[in-house]
């Protein structure tokens, strides 16, 4: 019999030692898991959320952050250039933005397949350190003659890249495989709407620091012009404002650094009985990990070995796993949803512009009502659509379901994008209704297929093989971003006079978003409904339900290796 371990209480129960007495680590698993599971809600899953949530919240403040600094950095580096003083070039603009798109690719592939490797607990907290160093480094950075500014900025932000790519599977698994069945969705709709948070946060700590150098931004007219005190000031603005964007991680780097690991992750990756019971008493009673009696770990690890059902992780089990329609159709989906997504997600960025326009936050007759307007009209349109669809998402993804979300989003989006891409010379001519053809589809984009195809990869996928599909998914969405930003950006300027900043082109580019709008529809039809259903039915390793996989127990178990015990399915 299994030794009990003492502590517990009314408000902390001993899980571990309910199931002390229980030989079989298969049933152990189930039942550990099964608390998991049932656990009602409370502060260990509002910690959980707090945790993965702040470090969401700095990823989309990086994030954001940047479209109001390049305008800063074309006032500080390029107030003598021949053509459009005071305005960072189109291309430079872009590589800086495109940067950091291409190091979360790097980041959600490696950091995912690491974590499935070597475990959640030592990979999590090592993506928030590189966030927070890479983000000191470009507030510090500056040109010299041998490298210019836009170099260093961009060698930077591709490390942060890839510290921002690591915690989306992070810290979508780690909030999945900790979360009640319940509420699942919502808590990972929590940590995900943060970003609207971080992208508020941008333009508020912006608002800010334009109103404290508000004497020295009055000096200059036009981006021209500012000089002397007005640059001085603009270039300590910048440094600020990415700079700001370290404190939050800083603050969340100790609590991610001392999580326990996932019961899930020891019981079936690390396969290691004893301590992911541990981990889960540890888990609800607030604690950074179990500590087993050494003794019996390494007897129960032995003796569990040739007896536990999830087969052990390989890349053979990898493909045969996958290379079932059932499972590998999921895959597709989530990648695919992810993929159109993005690629209409980013490219709607390009009307931010003309809609600043629309309400009047554009231009000004200072630099500061220039950058003044500029952070309040973001303030407005965060407000007014993205923030409001996060958290209805949050408070309707368990009742509604997943799918559902998902599929009224495109659709919706597929209809917004054709009205602003066939209409769009006549909706020029109306401000109002382009602003709230703007909003709705941003309300939409978070109401919708933005959230869910962040949720949906965390859930769906086997423990062992999780966080690498979900690294996956969302690598291919940051390379639709990236194709929206380097093909479609120049794109909409097709036809322009040589120098103009005109977009001739914006409404079929509009257009094209409506299709890649219609195939995400498509894609969604790939995706199981997750709402109410356990990590292990949706992997396909519960008999008798209908995503079943025989394959899903290990080669050992079905040739039943330890006959004495009576585990084992003989075949």
């Amino acid at each position: 019999m299994a030794r009990q371990t003492a502590g517990g209480n009314a408000a902390f129960h001993n899980f571990h030692n309910d199931y002390a007495h229980i030989e079989d680590p298969n049933e152990r698993r189930r039942l550990a898991l099964a608390e998991i599971d049932k656990a009602p809600f409370g502060w260990y899953h509002v910690r959980a959320v707090v945790v993965a949530g702040i470090g969401f919240f700095t990823d989309a403040y990086d994030i954001f952050a940047i479209n109001l600094v390049t305008a800063m950095l074309g006032v500080v580096y390029w107030q003598s250039a021949h053509s459009k003083p005071g305005t960072i070039p189109v291309n430079s603009d872009t590589a800086i933005k495109v940067a950091t798109s291409g190091g979360t690719v790097l980041g959600q592939v490696g950091f995912g397949m690491l974590a499935d490797i070597v475990g959640r607990k030592k990979m999590y907290g090592l993506e928030l350190i590189l966030i927070i160093f890479a983000t000191l480094a470009q507030s510090l950075s500056s040109s010299s003659p041998a490298i210019s500014v836009v170099g260093l900025i961009i060698f930077w932000r591709v490390l942060m890249g890839i510290g921002i790519g690591g915690d989306y599977p992070l810290s979508s698994i780690i909030t999945s495989e900790f979360a009640t069945t319940k509420w699942r969705g919502a808590m990972m709709g929590a940590v995900f709407a943060m970003q609207g948070i971080g992208q508020l946060s941008a333009a508020l700590i912006a608002l800010i620091v334009t109103a404290g150098f508000k004497e020295s931004l009055l000096t200059a007219k036009s981006a021209s012009a500012c000089d002397g005190v007005c640059k001085v000031a603009v270039d300590k603005m910048w440094r600020v404002i990415i700079g700001f964007g370290a404190v939050p991680g800083c603050i969340a780097l100790y609590y991610r650094l001392t999580i326990p690991e996932t019961p899930r992750y020891t019981f079936d990756v690390a396969r290691d009985v004893e301590k992911a019971g541990e981990d889960t008493k540890a888990y609800i009673q607030g604690k950074a990990e179990g500590r087993p009696d050494e003794v019996r770990r390494v007897t129960v690890i032995a003796d569990s070995e040739g007896r536990l059902e999830i087969p052990k992780a390989s890349f053979g089990d990898f493909v045969r796993h996958y290379s079932q329609w059932k499972f590998g159709k999921v895959l597709l989906g989530t990648a695919g949803s992810w993929f159109f997504l993005d690629v209409a997600f980013y490219g709607l960025g390009l009307n931010n512009s003309i809609i600043l326009s629309a309400i009047g936050y554009s231009k000004g007759n200072t630099m500061y009502e220039v950058f003044r307007r500029t952070a309040v009209g973001n303030l407005i349109l965060v407000c007014a659509g993205a923030i409001p669809g996060y958290w209805v998402t949050v408070f309707t993804v368990d009742t509604l379901g997943r799918k559902p979300i998902q599929f009224m989003g495109f659709a919706m989006l597929t209809i917004l994008f054709v009205i602003i891409g066939f209409a769009y010379n006549t909706l020029l001519k109306h401000n109002g209704a382009l602003l709230a053809l703007y909003v709705l589809a941003q309300f939409f984009f978070n109401f919708g297929p933005n959230a869910t195809t962040f949720i949906v990869p965390g859930e769906c996928f086997p423990t062992r093989y999780r966080s690498t599909s979900h690294g996956i998914s969302a690598a291919s969405g940051k390379i639709g971003a990236i194709i929206a930003q380097v093909v479609f950006g120049p794109l909409r300027q097709k036809g322009a006079p040589p120098g103009s900043t005109d977009s001739p082109w914006l409404n079929h580019v509009m257009q094209i978003f409506a299709l890649f709008m219609l195939c995400g529809l498509f894609t969604t039809f790939l995706i199981p409904e997750t709402k109410r259903k356990t990590l292990e039915e949706l992997a396909g390793e519960v008999p008798g339900t209908a995503n079943y996989d025989p394959g899903s127990r290990s080669a050992a178990y079905k040739t039943g290796s330890d006959p004495d015990s009576g585990s084992g399915e003989k075949v």
